[in-house]
């Protein structure tokens, strides 16, 4: 039987998926949807500062991202929900031999229950091992 923290668990799994299903196909759609357009902050390994809301991380991904990402397939590995009432924390890594580059990160995204949907408030992507990496790019990069 499923719990309560099980159901969250998997909303909170598929909420993410379904926007990496989209990102790898170039579509930055579904990240722009679960991102909170209220209270939003990312750090990302390729940019020195924090973005700080909505606005900034939509024309940052608009800009680099959007048609230019294609994976034909991605490895969402060792995915963890930690849950309180209202706030969610979803880890993970993630691999994927991408038209841009070879992703290997560290993702962390928080997600807060806004108006009883769920919404990501902060997320961080880290190379992983970053000391074991060239940042050569193999591809031609944005």
């Amino acid at each position: 039987m499923k719990t309560e923290n099980d159901a969250l668990t998997e909303k909170i799994i598929n909420l993410e998926k379904g926007a990496l299903d989209k990102w790898f196909k170039g579509d930055t759609s579904g990240y722009l949807d679960i991102w909170s357009k209220d209270n939003f902050s990312y750090f990302d390994s390729f940019k020195a500062e924090r973005i700080d809301d909505y606005n900034q991380i939509k024309q940052f991904v608009l800009a680099n991202v959007e048609g230019k990402l294609f994976a034909d397939n991605y490895n969402f590995k060792t995915p963890r929900v930690q849950a309180s009432e209202d706030m969610a924390v979803l880890t993970y890594q993630l691999f994927a031999d991408t038209s841009l580059n070879e992703m290997r990160y560290n993702c962390i995204e928080v997600y807060q229950r806004e108006n009883n949907d769920w919404k990501v408030i902060h997320s961080t992507w880290s190379v992983i091992r970053p000391m074991d990496m060239t940042f050569e790019p193999h591809k031609t990069l944005v």
